[in-house]
C-alpha cells in the first residue's frame, strides 16, 4: 500500500476557539442520547457503584421506584459528553465543574438532551496562548416533558486563534 495518502493528510480544525464564544451564547447539543438497562448496568460495575436501585429491579421497586434508577453520574456525565463537540473539543486543559445538581431520577429508556450557555470568559494571565471560557450546562429529558434532569458549570482553558495546534 503506498504512503501517498499520507502527504495529502491535512488535520481539519475541530471545536471552537476562545474568540468563538461570546457571553451569553447558547448552545442546543444537537445530539441526543437514550441510556438503557445495559449501560447503566456496565458504568455502574466499572464504577464499583454497587447502589442495588442502579441494577436490581425488586429491590429498585420497594423503594418506590417503578424500575431500576439510572445512576446519576452516568446521567451528568452523559450530559457533559453531549456538550464537548460544541465546547471543548479544540483541545485546552478541563478545569472543573461546579454546581452539580441532579434535579429528579430518571429511568432507562429515557433519552437525555443538554444546552449550555457561555456565562464568562477571560483572558488567562498564565497562558497568553489561551483563555478561560465557563458554561452552564443543562441535561432534559427529550421525551416531550423537557424536564430539566441534571445541571453544572464547567470552565475549560480553550486555545486562541493561530494558537491551536
Amino acid at each position: 500500500m503506498s504512503d501517498d495518502w499520507r502527504a495529502r493528510a491535512r488535520k481539519l480544525p475541530k471545536g471552537n476557539l476562545f474568540d468563538d464564544f461570546s457571553v451569553g451564547q447558547v448552545f442546543e447539543h444537537h445530539w441526543g442520547r437514550t441510556l438503557n438497562e445495559g449501560d447503566n448496568t456496565l458504568f455502574s460495575t466499572l464504577t464499583l457503584s454497587y447502589n442495588p436501585l442502579y441494577f436490581n429491579a425488586p429491590y429498585a421497586r420497594v423503594h418506590g421506584h417503578r424500575k431500576i434508577v439510572i445512576n446519576p453520574m452516568l446521567v451528568f456525565l452523559t450530559v457533559f459528553g453531549l456538550s464537548v463537540e460544541d465546547l471543548s473539543e479544540a483541545g485546552g486543559l478541563f478545569l472543573g465543574v461546579d454546581n452539580l445538581t441532579f434535579h429528579r431520577r430518571i429511568y432507562p429508556g429515557a433519552t437525555l438532551v443538554a444546552r449550555s450557555t457561555v456565562e464568562d470568559k477571560r483572558e488567562s494571565q498564565s497562558r497568553p496562548d489561551s483563555g478561560i471560557v465557563t458554561w452552564h450546562t443543562e441535561g432534559f429529558l427529550a421525551d416531550g416533558d423537557q424536564g430539566l434532569v441534571v445541571d453544572f458549570r464547567r470552565s475549560n482553558l480553550i486555545p486562541k486563534r493561530g494558537t491551536a495546534k
